[in-house]
């Protein structure tokens, strides 16, 4: 094949409509060969091209006949001494970093690790085995596709309701999705997908990793799998997993008709990435590619014995932030995804570790930095997953002006409060009203605040109110696995239950804690399945488990129908009444007659200093006044909607609260009672009674009286 000097700059094979440009970031190799592969079957490289020149330390060349559809890995020469943070191996074949389609995946023999396995030297010995018959490798691609008219929701923070699901998951078992197309991105690009994501009100999905990723070995071996997909392998490369047909180029096309057909619809896509390890592990992992491209550049390794690798993620390496080339990996990834992918925001797995400059989390960091002034990157949704598994790496509240976060502590204050734990009311209201306290002294909005009761990664809302202790079980691992604070209430009973009274309160206890969500100001988010009553039979670490434990029932039993239709009911609500999304803080004062925010007692009084310091309410209520707020919109419109009345209690008994004024001339209507749903339309005097049920919840709003004719 005709070799010609070609460019250090774009990184990775990239197709120009006549040929491709080849370019190999290294600093400690000392030759960089290109290795051609025929099929995914091939167990050689039919070709090996050394790349001739060396610029800005990138290997780099151009090769006029290499066309899209070709199947190629990289060799790289160079030192093999681990104990100075040194790894190259030329006898393994490695995948480009900036790869666009996976061709073939990994498959494990020891020959995919750099050292002999079962060595006493461990990794300090070289394993000279060819690894190209199991290694993965990377699809060159033509980009062009047709996006048509293609044009961003651009929902605005305050009114986004987020989606967190799992490709596979959320459309395995649907039947009214073709059978072809479960499973895939284009089982979510499905009209029966679709017509879901609308009907429960979702403005945007949150995808779990989709980068392609690697299932460990150790998984493999039992016969399980990194479903979750937290082990990236390549940045830049749709997960071939979700294709409906063959690997390669189609992996890409079926994610752009995805992101199309959603787009269509009015719903952004978020991602969940993982930038913060890589898929290769500890010192005793395998070399894929960057461990064998330059180990000591892409990772972050023990100062004073670069042998061992700084761990901040619990999976056994941790990306090198302070490296430039590490930077230009990340941010021309998450570039790639928004330009040519076009999604709309990212979701940053253990984010705190992309901060670690030094060994503390720094917060004005070189990625935040260079996020905040890109001038694409700074327009899109930016969450934060705000803490890791290092020290200090609990950050919820410290991101900069232009993130939202994750908000941990509102997952747990909500759990709490519903529990019935003594103490947790004046906290449930803070976070109940964006937590202000961790976002407004950095002038940041309620929107800054991801609240969440569940997600992938714990209990579903189905187990949380009906087990106390996990039962993991499935995953091989003893049941030692999984976090073991849930915060859970299972009405006294664990596991399944026929008592239908038990079933009742589970009931309540699930449309208490969704309710309390979709009534928060800030972000929620919801679970995918936890409005169809998902069950994970209490695994509350389902990472492995590509099975009927993880993937979505879509077969309703009538109270989880009635549950369903609940979820979008209240998430209508949300949309219909701004008061529900205020893009400000409440500020508590009066406007035009009547408080923005009012909280009360049971007895119809406003709680005090002393109220809120007592130790043991578990009832309370809040008014949102609708009609009295000075918020406007993007378009200059003042946001104007009902005052809402939400009565909560914890409390074991009933509990009748005092209604306050609704105002001038008007009554309340009942909208939702999560003990009495038959309330719903009933009216109650502006200063009547109201018997709430224990553990429950009720929403009310202004009622004007029909003047008679």
């Amino acid at each position: 094949m005709r070799v010609w000097p070609g460019r250090p700059y774009p990184l990775g094979v990239t197709w120009d409509g006549g040929g491709a440009n080849v370019a190999l970031f290294s600093e400690s190799a000392s030759k960089v060969e290109l290795c051609l592969f025929d099929s995914p079957k091939a167990e050689r490289e039919s070709e090996r091209i050394a790349l001739p020149h060396y610029t800005d330390l990138v290997w780099h060349a151009y090769l006029p006949d290499l066309q899209p559809g070709q199947l190629y890995g990289f060799r790289v020469h160079g030192p093999y001494d681990p104990q100075k943070g040194h790894r190259c191996n030329p006898n393994k074949v490695l995948l480009d970093p900036y790869a666009k389609a996976i061709g073939r995946d990994v498959a494990w023999f020891d020959e995919m690790f750099g050292y002999r396995i079962g060595d006493p030297a461990e990794d300090l010995s070289l394993d000279d085995r060819d690894n190209a018959a199991f290694a993965p490798l990377a699809c060159v691609i033509d980009p062009a596709f047709t996006w048509g008219e293609d044009r961003r929701p651009c929902t605005p923070w305050h009114r986004t309701v987020i989606y967190e699901l799992h490709v596979k998951g959320f459309t395995q078992l649907h039947p009214d999705v073709p059978e072809p197309l479960r499973g895939t991105y284009l089982g979510i690009a499905s009209e029966a997908a679709i017509a879901h994501l609308k009907k429960i009100g979702a403005t945007a999905v949150e995808l779990m990793p989709v980068h392609h990723h690697v299932d460990d070995r150790h998984l493999v071996a039992r016969g399980l799998r990194n479903y979750w997909g937290y082990n990236t392998l390549a940045f830049f490369a749709p997960d071939l997993r979700y294709v409906s047909r063959e690997p390669g180029a189609e992996s890409v096309r079926e994610f752009k008709r995805m992101v199309h057909a959603l787009h269509s619809a009015e719903i952004e896509v978020i991602l969940d990435v993982v930038y913060n390890h890589t898929a290769e592990g500890n010192h005793l992992g395998p070399t894929l590619s960057l461990r064998g491209i330059d180990n000591a550049a892409y990772y972050r390794t023990v100062a004073d014995n670069p042998r061992y690798y700084m761990d901040y993620t619990g999976c056994g390496n941790t990306l090198n932030m302070r490296h430039p080339r590490v930077l230009q990996l990340i941010m021309d990834s998450l570039r790639y995804w928004v330009l040519d992918m076009h999604v709309d925001g990212f979701r940053f797995d253990l984010a705190s570790a992309l901060a670690r400059e030094l060994h503390e989390v720094d917060k004005l960091g070189a990625f935040f930095d260079i996020i905040r002034q890109d001038p694409v990157l700074s327009q899109v949704k930016l969450i934060a997953e705000p803490w890791d598994l290092g020290e200090g790496g609990y950050q919820v509240g410290s991101f900069p002006v232009g993130w939202t976060e994750w908000n941990g502590k509102y997952r747990d204050a909500i759990r709490r409060f519903w529990r019935g734990d003594g103490g947790a009311v004046s906290e449930f209201a803070t976070r109940l009203c964006g937590s202000s306290d961790l976002y407004e002294h950095s002038s940041r909005r309620p929107y800054a605040s991801i609240n969440f009761i569940t997600a992938h990664d714990g209990f579903t809302l189905q187990d949380l109110v009906s087990y106390n202790d996990k039962h993991n079980e499935a995953n091989g691992e003893s049941n030692g696995d999984g976090s073991s604070n849930n915060l859970s209430w299972n009405c006294g009973v664990e596991g399944p239950s026929e008592d239908p009274a038990i079933g009742g309160l589970r009931s309540r206890q699930k449309r208490n804690l969704i309710g309390t969500l979709l009534l928060s100001q800030g972000v929620p988010m919801m679970l995918a399945g936890d409005e169809l009553s998902h069950t994970q039979h209490g695994n509350n670490n389902a990472y492995c488990q590509d099975n009927e434990i993880s993937w979505l029932a879509w077969k309703l039993t009538d109270e989880e129908q009635e549950f369903f239709e609940f979820v979008c009911q209240l998430i209508q609500l949300r949309h219909d009444q701004p008061v529900l999304h205020r893009p400000q803080f409440f500020q508590g004062r009066a406007l035009r007659g009547m408080k923005d925010l009012s909280w009360f007692e049971p007895s119809g009084e406003e709680m005090t200093d002393e109220s809120w310091n007592a130790g043991f309410v578990r009832s309370l209520a809040v008014r949102l006044a609708g009609d009295v707020i000075d918020d406007v919109d993007e378009r200059g419109e003042r946001l104007v909607g009902d005052t809402l009345m939400v009565l909560l209690s914890a409390h074991d008994g009933e509990i009748s609260f005092c209604l306050p004024p609704a105002g001038v001339e008007s009554a309340w209507e009942v909208i939702a009672d999560t003990a009495a749903p038959q309330r719903r339309g009933a009216t109650v005097p502006a200063d009547g009674l109201y018997a709430l049920h224990s553990r429950s919840l009720a929403i009310l709003k202004t009622k004007t009286p029909q003047k008679a004719e």
